[in-house]
């Protein structure tokens, strides 16, 4: 289940390149039974470690809804073991070679009529320390159904290769963006998955995601992965010579 070389000259070209069917759906059946009632259960009792940004509604009587949620291999014991498995990183060697670590495991939970726009951003422009290069990967997983109308994830083809671009940043989830925010772009291409294809993408090629109009949630988790050594404080080990969950 690896990359095959076409694959990897489509991410080497666009900046991203999508795997259909990399998990079957029992494996992604198995995800959404442990994250079942997450908004609920996380609002009562957040779990040890991990770091939750929640829909900004304004209003106190609406439901508190997770925006995202990091550290998810700590709410799911099979996100835990996607992101080691063999098809993972099977696919991350051959973007980035055999030295990886986990950078972050993240869940966008973008709920049914009620989640908002991701904006415009280069992953980098969040990830930039001192001694790091943009060497990180990204591979985003469907564990629901994603298309327009649910807010699918769109990229902007090419963009990698235009450099880091000038952010603005707000004290808010997604705090760091593009100017203008989020809006419709003629040069961005919907990205339209199934349960259990992925979508890997450079650190610097442009994303963002329309709200979601429909009363369809669209889950999805991001594995971000590292060159180990990439930046000062990252992880030395590899995954595969270490079953250690690493640390940012």
């Amino acid at each position: 289940m690896s990359l095959s070389q076409d694959e990897i000259q489509h991410f080497d070209d666009v900046g991203y390149v999508v795997k259909s069917g990399l998990f079957g759906e029992e494996l992604v059946d198995v995800v959404l039974d442990e994250i079942d009632d997450l908004h609920d259960r996380m609002a009562d009792a957040p779990k040890e470690g991990v770091g939750i940004s929640w829909e900004e509604f304004g209003d106190v009587n609406m439901p508190k809804l997770i925006r995202q949620l990091m550290h998810s291999e700590l709410v799911s014991l099979t996100l835990n073991e996607i992101l080691r498995s063999d098809a993972m990183l099977d696919s991350i060697e051959a973007l980035i070679g055999p030295n990886v670590s986990l950078y972050h495991s993240k869940l966008l939970m973008k709920a049914a009529n009620d989640g908002s726009a991701i904006p415009w951003h280069q992953d980098y422009a969040y990830w930039k320390q001192e001694g790091n290069e943009p060497l990180m990967v990204n591979c985003m997983v469907a564990l629901d159904p994603a298309d327009q109308a649910n807010g699918c994830t769109q990229f902007v083809a090419g963009s990698h290769k235009w450099g880091l671009q000038e952010h603005e940043r707000e004290k808010t989830s997604f705090g760091v963006f593009l100017p203008g925010h989020y809006q419709e772009r003629d040069d961005a291409t919907p990205v339209e998955m199934a349960p259990g294809d992925a979508v890997f993408f450079n650190a610097l090629v442009i994303h963002g995601s329309a709200p979601n109009t429909s009363g369809r949630s669209r889950r999805i988790n991001t594995f971000a992965y590292n060159v180990t050594g990439n930046g000062e404080g990252q992880c030395r080990e590899t995954l595969r010579t270490d079953e250690r969950r690493c640390e940012d």
